[in-house]
């Protein structure tokens, strides 16, 4: 393939929502839930977030089940894989608890917003990118991650960097958990936001496994491709 591979890993509403209206930090998912995301961190090299997904939880995931550290360690990987910020402003409070997570941290900007902390502690690195039709370039970030080693990417959050690698072409893969509420409102953010895809361009998704425990619903599907 050329790049790193990417599975995008979110849970949502029985409605397709994967935050209120008011874009609270998305807490309904179970224990169950939160080991799985955990597990899929844990294949990842790099954990990909958009700044609005860190202004509203404030930290990341670190992997902390032993098996899994143990599992990285066996494969010849870092404790943690390195968590990447994507914003363009740079524009991220300092005082996060994510800045004193034990996770390497890089922030994915643009040259003006990597000016918001050069000189300044709280990322490892700053990956800077030109703009590409008022976002980022996610082509050349991609190429960036292939030159880091990066092997798996797993993205996740929010609906706009969703929908923005999806245009670009540059997922793999889903992993949606469905949890049994209902939150509705048209201003609360979905799996994929921005303008959308017409019908007959939409991205194709192939079912590889449906898993029920308790009452949430574990769907994992393939991107699906023209050859």
């Amino acid at each position: 393939m050329g790049r790193s591979h990417t599975t995008v890993v979110l849970a949502m509403s029985a409605d397709g929502k994967i935050a209120d209206y008011q874009r609270s930090p998305a807490r309904f998912g179970s224990p169950t839930d939160k080991a799985h995301l955990e597990t899929q961190i844990a294949l990842a090299d790099a954990v990909l977030f958009g700044a609005e997904t860190l202004r509203a939880y404030g930290t990341t995931l670190p992997i902390r089940q032993e098996k899994l550290l143990e599992q990285r360690q066996q494969q010849g990987k870092p404790p943690q894989p390195v968590h990447i910020v994507c914003s363009r402003s740079g524009k991220l409070d300092a005082n996060y608890p994510f800045f004193s997570q034990p996770v390497p941290r890089w922030l994915l900007t643009t040259s003006e917003g990597a000016e918001q902390w050069d000189g300044k502690p709280g990322f490892d690195r700053l990956l800077t990118l030109p703009s590409k039709d008022g976002g980022l370039d996610w082509q050349a970030a991609f190429q960036e991650f292939s030159l880091a080693g990066f092997e798996r990417v797993a993205v996740i959050g929010g609906g706009t960097l969703v929908a923005s690698l999806l245009e670009a072409d540059l997922i793999d893969e889903v992993w949606l958990t469905v949890c049994p509420l209902l939150l509705g409102g048209r201003d609360a953010p979905t799996l994929v936001e921005g303008e959308g895809f017409a019908a007959k361009l939409a991205p194709h998704l192939e079912l590889l496994s449906v898993e029920a425990i308790a009452q949430e619903v574990f769907l994992h599907y393939r991107i699906q491709r023209v050859a």
